[in-house]
């Protein structure tokens, strides 16, 4: 049994870590692959470093540009690993290029696809990533669901077989790294944060970054809360904000701590020490559900509808008056927040579905 994995991104590299180590455990082989996605050290190899993830077999290097571009390229050197490799699944992970590329390479050729993380919706297609999931989901052989909504939304496609609710493997990471990250981030000492003291934000969707518009009235109402604001900047993000005049009016916003992407380790000690989260990621709207801290969601819609439901997350869009609002006036849950992302199992699940 021989299985290519195909990563690119942040979000990707946390979510096949505990897959890449369930693998490790059970004696199988995985063929690593890194299509270079995101490729700088802070948004890529201290990953790799901090999860324990093995360095990967290939970097495809093809790095950023124009998603049509992007995808392109990958789609073409994944096609010539593939055929060399000759693996028996090709697994791909979440929404990005990568997940996308990876599995059309690989149904083309034909090589079955494994989908971590299938069957979310957002029901935006303004969304790249939301053509990128769908378009996966309807090729793959074998599709993971974190969720029941997830499974649901396949159903509803006519898509019901090989199907498997699995959980989430970014829960899996969580239970596994949460308390390595309290025993060895410093960044609440090297920032000077008290818990529940401050606000994290971050802003890194197109739907934000590329619309100035909604850019600048994000900042703005990050600006006007009136709290500590800790905002590690995205690198595209950061070029968006020079465009668009917008790095000045930060700078002199005393409450806004403007800092450099960081490691995993350092990210889950301030998710679960902040006050609130305000984010467009995905992934760390579960993250903050994990770790019980209240979330608000600079998009118009999420695919995690679940921690909405359950109500510890508020959808606001990026009008500054809904951000300003939900984060002064909104009544959260108190307690821990009820199990729907599985039990911290997941990993495990996938390597049993995939070697059986």
């Amino acid at each position: 049994m021989r299985i290519l994995t195909i990563i690119g991104a942040r979000p990707q590299f946390i979510k096949a870590a505990p897959v890449s180590k369930a693998l490790r455990a059970a004696g199988r082989a995985e063929y690593l692959v890194h299509t270079g996605q995101h490729y700088d050290h802070a948004m890529s190899q201290i990953f790799f470093d901090e999860l324990g993830i093995p360095q990967p077999n290939v970097n495809l290097g093809v790095g950023s540009s124009s998603h049509g571009r992007q995808t392109g390229e990958m789609l073409i050197r994944l096609e010539e690993v593939i055929q060399k490799q000759k693996p028996n699944w090709v697994l791909v992970y979440g929404d990005t290029n990568s997940t996308l590329a990876g599995a059309l390479a690989a149904v083309k050729l034909p090589v079955p696809v494994a989908h971590v993380e299938a069957g979310l919706r957002s029901f935006n297609r303004a969304m790249p990533e939301e053509h990128n999931r769908v378009l996966t989901d309807h090729c793959s052989d074998l599709l993971f669901c974190p969720t029941y909504t997830a499974v649901d939304n396949l159903a509803r496609e006519g898509i019901t077989q090989s199907v498997h609710l699995v959980g989430d493997t970014m829960y899996d990471a969580v239970l596994q790294f949460g308390e390595i990250a309290r025993q060895r981030s410093t960044i609440l000492q090297t920032l000077s944060l008290t818990p529940k003291q401050y606000l994290l934000a971050t802003v890194h969707r197109p739907y934000n970054t590329d619309n100035p518009e909604n850019l600048r009235s994000i900042m703005m109402a990050l600006a006007a809360c009136g709290e500590t604001v800790i905002f590690p900047v995205h690198p595209r993000t950061r070029v968006r904000l020079t465009e668009a005049g917008l790095m000045e009016i930060l700078d002199r916003a005393p409450q806004m701590r403007l800092i450099e992407p960081m490691g995993y380790l350092d990210i889950l000690t301030l998710e679960q020490h902040a006050r609130l989260i305000l984010t467009d990621s995905g992934g760390m709207q579960k993250e903050a559900y994990f770790f019980a801290v209240p979330c608000v969601t600079l998009r118009p819609e999420t695919e995690w509808v679940e921690t909405v439901e359950a109500g510890w997350n508020v959808v606001v869009g990026a009008r500054s008056e809904q951000i300003v609002a939900a984060v002064h006036a909104r009544a959260w849950p108190i307690g821990e927040p009820k199990q729907l992302f599985g039990d911290g199992t997941s990993a495990m699940r996938i390597i049993q579905l995939l070697t059986q």
